[in-house]
């Protein structure tokens, strides 16, 4: 359970990972991501297709598992009007991913500052932050119930 570079990705081996790149990226973004969550539909899946829009700061999961519905991811339920969602895809091809949900949250409070959403693709094991915004939603633990 590490993450090794090559060229300029790095790799990981279990879910934990994206955790450990959800911090070395937000580090270097200026908010450090200190609270997480895992997805895990409703069957128990872990694997997900996601969808992101940066700048509504929206992202959605369907699962691989089941095919339920779009899950929308933290707040994003309530950014999607004005979204236009794109698919993501490791650059190795695949649209599978185990995801987590990082926050970085203001001094001296619960309320979340700047959210990231990192994945590792199930087929390499690429493990990178697919898309972070700034997020204003007061009481983290709430917002990370709803990854």
């Amino acid at each position: 359970m590490a993450l090794r570079k090559r060229g300029k990705w790095r790799y990981g081996d279990s879910q934990a990972d994206i955790r450990a790149e959800i911090v070395r990226y937000s580090k270097e973004n200026g908010y450090l991501a200190e609270h997480f969550a895992d997805a895990v539909c409703a069957c128990g899946g872990k694997v997900f297709g996601l969808l992101v829009d940066d700048s509504a700061g929206v992202a959605l999961r369907v699962c691989v598992a089941c095919d339920a519905e779009v899950h929308p991811i933290a707040d994003s339920a309530n950014f999607m009007d004005e979204a236009e969602e794109e698919d993501t895809a490791c650059p190795c091809g695949e649209e599978g991913f185990e995801i987590t949900v990082g926050v970085a949250l203001y001094d001296d409070s619960e309320d979340v500052r700047w959210l990231y959403v990192g994945c590792r693709c199930i087929a390499c094991g690429l493990t990178a932050v697919y898309g972070d915004w700034k997020n204003e939603f007061n009481g983290y633990r709430e917002l990370l119930a709803r990854v």
